[in-house]
C-alpha cells in the first residue's frame, strides 16, 4: 500500500514579508504587498507595481551569515535560502542528512537579474570582472545547487521549470517519491527573483496591469509581477510519526496534465483546469462538494482567468468559494504554485476564506464570483489550489486536514 504523504513544515517569504503570520495579518487587512520596485533595475520601476520583496541582496545575504556586496549568490538564490532557511529552523537537519531524502527546487529564470546588470556594465565600460562566476547563474538549477549545498542536502537534487506551474509541480514530484518508497521525506517548493526579462516579456504581450491586478473582475487588466520564494517539508506519514512532527496536512491528491493548446494561452473552454481538478479530487476521494475552498491560479488575465472561471464553474457549480491572493503578492512565477499552496494549508489550518482583492464587477461569461470578504472561524476539511502555465502546464493539489 502506498505511503501517506504529511507536510509538516512550510518556509516563505514575498513582498509581504516572511513566515505565516506577517501573511495572516496581510490577508486580515486586506493589504496587498505590491509596489513600485526599490531593488529592480528597469526602466518601468516608477510605472508599474510589483511584488518586490523589500530587503534588498545584501540584507538577505547577511541575515544568512553571508558576506555582503559581490558574493557570487544571485538574487533567486537569496530568496531561496532564506525560506529554506525558515523551513528548517524547528527541523533537525540531521534527520534530512541521514535518510532517504530530495530535495526539488523549482526555477523559471535562474540568476538572470543578475546576469542583465553585468551585460548592462560590461557594455558601458567594457570592465565587468565579476562576470565570469556568475555565467553559472544563468542555468536554472543553479540556485538548486546553491541551496542544497548552504544546508547540507544534496543526497538528491531536481529542479523543475514548468512555467508559472514550476513548484506545484515539485510538491508533485515530492509525494510521488514518497508514495513509491523512493525518499522518506523532501523539502519541495520553487523560487523566482524579479528580473527586466520577465517583467519586460510580460509587458510585451500586454499581460501587465498598472494598477493593482483584478482577478475574476471583468474590468481585468493583467497581471502584476512578483518575487516570491517558498517550501513545504513532506513526509511519509511513518517518518512524520516516529520524530512525533506536528501534521499541517495531509497530501490527499495531486494531478497535472497538458493543454496542448498553445504556447502561453489556455484552452478557452476551461477544459485543461477542469481536467486537471478532476483527477486530483479523483486521487483524494473526494466529490467535489467536499471541498471548502479553493485557491485559483487567478492571474487576472484575460485568458486565464476565463478558462479558469468556466472549469470552476463547471465542476464546482458556484457552490465552493474561490479566490486568487496574487492580489496580496503579484504573480511570482515559478514560486507561485507553492506560496499559494502554503495559503491554502494555513487557510485550512485557521479556518479562513482568504479575500480576493479589487474585484468588482463578475465577468459577463460567468454566474460565479470569487469570495471577497474574508471569512473566519469556518471548517475546511479539504482545499484545493491551482497552477494552470505557460504552455497548458497544469497542476491542482489537495490538501485535507489530518
Amino acid at each position: 500500500m502506498a505511503e501517506k504523504v504529511v507536510i509538516t513544515a512550510t518556509g516563505l517569504i514575498s513582498c509581504i514579508g516572511s513566515g505565516k503570520e506577517s501573511h495572516l495579518n496581510a490577508f486580515r487587512e486586506r493589504q496587498s504587498g505590491v509596489h513600485y520596485a526599490r531593488h529592480l533595475r528597469s526602466k518601468h520601476i516608477k510605472t508599474l507595481l510589483l511584488g518586490e520583496v523589500d530587503r534588498s541582496n545584501d540584507e538577505l545575504a547577511v541575515a544568512l551569515g553571508l558576506p555582503a556586496g559581490d558574493n557570487g549568490y544571485t538574487r533567486t538564490s537569496l530568496l531561496s535560502m532564506t525560506a529554506v532557511g525558515e523551513l528548517l529552523s524547528g527541523v533537525d537537519i540531521a534527520l534530512l542528512k541521514n535518510e532517504r531524502f530530495a530535495f526539488i527546487n523549482a526555477n523559471t529564470v535562474g540568476g538572470m537579474g543578475k546576469m542583465e546588470q553585468l551585460y548592462i556594465d560590461l557594455i558601458s565600460d567594457h570592465t565587468a570582472p565579476e562576470v565570469l562566476k556568475y555565467i553559472p547563474t544563468f542555468d536554472c538549477s543553479q540556485s538548486t545547487e546553491v541551496t542544497a549545498r548552504h544546508f547540507g542536502l544534496e543526497p538528491f537534487m531536481a529542479t523543475i521549470s514548468t512555467a508559472c506551474s514550476s513548484s506545484a509541480s515539485a510538491l508533485m514530484m515530492g509525494a510521488r517519491m514518497i508514495k513509491q518508497g523512493i525518499v522518506r521525506r523532501a523539502v519541495c517548493g520553487g523560487c523566482d527573483a524579479l528580473s527586466a526579462f520577465t517583467v519586460n516579456g510580460f509587458y510585451s504581450l500586454k499581460n501587465v496591469d498598472k494598477s493593482l491586478s483584478r482577478p475574476f473582475d471583468q474590468n481585468r487588466n493583467g497581471l502584476n509581477i512578483g518575487e516570491a520564494a517558498g517550501y513545504c517539508l513532506l513526509e511519509s506519514e511513518a517518518a512524520a510519526k516516529e520524530r512525533g512532527a506536528y501534521v499541517i496536512a495531509e497530501f490527499t491528491g495531486y494531478a497535472n496534465t497538458n493543454d496542448a493548446y498553445h504556447s502561453t494561452a489556455p484552452a478557452p473552454d476551461g477544459s485543461g483546469a477542469h481536467a486537471t481538478m478532476a483527477k486530483a479530487l479523483a486521487m483524494a476521494g473526494l466529490a467535489p462538494g467536499e471541498v471548502a475552498y479553493i485557491n485559483a491560479h487567478g492571474t487576472a488575465t484575460q485568458n486565464n482567468d476565463l478558462a479558469e472561471g468556466r472549469a470552476i464553474e463547471r465542476l464546482f457549480g458556484g457552490k465552493v468559494p474561490f479566490s486568487s491572493t496574487k492580489p496580496f503578492t503579484g504573480h511570482t512565477l515559478a514560486a507561485a504554485g507553492v506560496i499559494e499552496a502554503i495559503f491554502s494549508l494555513w487557510a485550512m489550518e485557521e479556518g479562513l476564506i482568504i479575500p480576493n482583492l479589487n474585484f468588482e464587477t463578475r465577468m459577463e461569461e460567468l454566474a460565479v464570483s470569487p469570495a471577497t470578504i474574508l471569512l473566519e472561524n469556518q471548517t475546511l476539511n479539504h482545499v484545493l489550489s491551482n497552477s494552470f502555465g505557460f504552455g497548458g502546464s497544469n497542476v491542482s493539489l489537495v490538501f485535507s486536514k489530518p
